[in-house]
């Protein structure tokens, strides 16, 4: 296109040259064709150029999930600013950052669709009726791999502002309205262009001296400039809102003309709906008028504005469609930010196909299946175990050797029990859940900054525990190795005292240790706790894992081995 548009100048500047002593009507009239020409490959040039890019980004999107299915999720966010190690799980799990579940399931495109993933995982639901729901909207979507790739694609190209949303909603939803209110400026913008036309022809056929018509464009361009700060404001409120404006028109074409049959999906279609139009329609005028806001400061500009008084024009365009639509945006961005989380766990579900949706128990508490595996460990290395916690009080105590897997056993649960809770499919051959709420103590931390030793941290995270089932909260609880910040005889003595404690509490949840004594409890609670462990095998002088849970208290101990292989003498 670039060569042709070339050639087509060369033609003009050639034409002009053989026509110069021919009638200057002739030239024009060749001259305009050229223009015409040139002017319709520049638009042909730029929706090649269009779809260019967006296939690109396709080709880039494909490439990228391709790598995420063999685990490299690094092309996408993994939302590193949500961690948080005073949430009750989401670092535990690793739910956030490098090669996180967010990570591996985050493909949205716009800032609020991505707090609202995030919020579905740092809160996940813990209402039957809600999950069945939001599994039926992933099922739907989940095959419809052109809608949610167009999606992403679009949203990609447009990029997104953070701030945008807030800064957006901020000024929709307030009261100020100025220049829409005032019967002299709905006035001028009217009379002023049409007297300028009358001027002009006055100027043409002699009517009008250019004196008088001097004297009318200082008087115009004072009045057109007259509120010059009310713009300024309301250009501050709205300013660089254009683009994300015409990406979330775009976003919103793109899904508002679906029909789908769940109940989740058809609710977000009828949030887009609009009192006149589409709702994509009256976004895209809103980006228009703030368009001409932005281009405020060229020569043409302020021509323009002096002689159609173009900024007020403009912002009496902004302030209506406040007026008509600023109730219902609030709706629109809402439905848009809930599909883009939505699409996200749709493409998490197209990618593992042989996940399955779990069941959800209606009774407190059961968590029951087979052959669990971590989304985030490789399909060719990960081991897969069962899972089966009661619906009494009831704990499972997993005893094992360093580096056997039960740390690994005890985030498969964690992570598979919260995928279930926000609707996911899980790694595993089948599933049933209760959805309480997941609680953990994995990686509890000292902290300089706020005084804090470890083992202070980690009772600050078991009372959490502890007072939020006193308060009546129905909790899955998973420890791992508690305690392990005193000595071993405060450590077991604590550990026992806990573990009745969790379960005059009505507890559930699983417990990972080395200490063996505590297999004893299963001797003295029989009903509610249950031992497993994880061996190690050692033959010579070669240490291996089957990283297989058995029933019963681990025999197997490698301390000393290992300390041994790294050349530490033990008497």
């Amino acid at each position: 296109m670039g060569t042709i548009r070339l050639f087509v100048v060369m033609g003009a500047i050639t034409t002009t040259w053989f026509l110069r002593e021919s009638d200057w009507k002739l030239i024009a009239g060749s001259l305009s064709l050229y223009i015409i020409a040139f002017v319709v490959l520049m638009v042909y040039h730029t929706l090649l150029s269009n779809k260019k890019a967006y296939a690109e980004t396709l080709t880039e999107l494909c490439s990228n999930e391709i790598k995420g299915l063999d685990h490299d999720f690094h092309s996408f966010d993994g939302a590193p600013d949500k961690a948080d190690g005073g949430h009750p799980f989401s670092v535990d799990l690793d739910i956030f950052g490098a090669h996180s579940l967010f990570q591996s399931v985050n493909r949205t495109v716009t800032a609020m669709g991505r707090e609202r993933l995030a919020d579905m995982f740092i809160n996940p639901m813990t209402s039957k009726e809600s999950i069945l729901q939001r599994q039926e909207a992933i099922k739907e979507l989940a095959p419809l791999s052109g809608l949610r790739q167009d999606f992403y694609v679009n949203g990609i190209l447009k990029g997104r502002e953070p701030q945008g949303d807030n800064r957006l909603l901020s000024y929709l939803l307030s009261d100020s309205v100025f220049f829409a209110g005032n019967p002299f400026w709905k006035i001028s913008v009217v009379i002023v262009p049409l007297l300028w036309a009358a001027i002009f022809a006055g100027l043409i056929f002699g009517h009008i001296s250019l004196s008088l018509s001097g004297l009318l464009f200082t008087i115009s361009a004072l009045t057109a400039y007259y509120r010059i700060g009310r713009i300024n404001k309301l250009h501050q409120a709205v300013c660089r809102l254009e683009k994300i404006l015409i990406s979330y028109s775009g976003l919103i074409k793109s899904i508002e003309n679906n029909a789908f049959t769940s109940e989740t999906l058809s609710s977000i279609i009828k949030q887009l709906r609009c009192r006149k139009g589409t709702a994509s329609q009256a976004i895209k005028k809103l980006s228009a008028h703030i368009g001409v806001l932005d281009q405020r400061a060229t020569f043409t500009a302020i021509l323009l504005n002096i002689f159609t008084f173009r900024e007020i024009r403009a912002s009496i365009a902004i302030e209506r469609w406040k007026m008509e639509h600023g109730p219902e945006t609030k709706g629109w961005l809402d439905a848009l930010s809930h599909f883009d989380a939505l699409s996200s766990l749709a493409g998490f579900a197209f990618n593992h196909p042989g996940y399955v949706y779990p069941a959800i128990a209606d009774s407190y508490f059961e968590m029951s299946g087979k052959a669990l595996g971590h989304p985030l460990i490789h399909r060719d290395v990960c081991v897969k175990n069962d899972i089966a916690v009661g619906q009494s009080p009831y704990f499972l105590i997993i005893t094992g050797a360093n580096m056997a897997g039960k740390s690994t056993y005890l985030r498969t649960v964690g992570i598979n029990f919260l995928l279930a809770m926000t609707g996911a499919p899980v790694c595993a051959e089948e599933l049933t859940v209760y959805p309480a709420s997941p609680a953990t103590s994995l990686r509890t931390s000292d902290s300089l900054a706020g005084n804090e030793s470890y083992f202070f941290a980690e009772l600050k995270r078991l009372k959490m525990i502890i007072d939020r089932l006193q308060k009546g909260e129905r909790l899955f609880i998973i420890l791992d190795e508690i305690l392990k910040g005193t000595n071993s005889v405060d450590k077991q003595k604590g550990s026992f005292a806990l573990m009745k404690q969790l379960l005059a509490c009505n507890a559930r949840g699983i417990i990972a240790t080395h200490d063996l004594a505590l297999g004893a409890l299963e001797r003295d609670f029989p009903a509610h706790i249950k031992n497993y462990r994880f061996e190690a095998d050692i033959t010579g002088d070669t240490l291996s894992f089957s990283y297989k849970l058995k029933e019963g208290v681990a025999q197997n101990m490698n301390a000393c081995f290992l300390m041994q292989k790294m050349g530490i003498v033990i008497p």
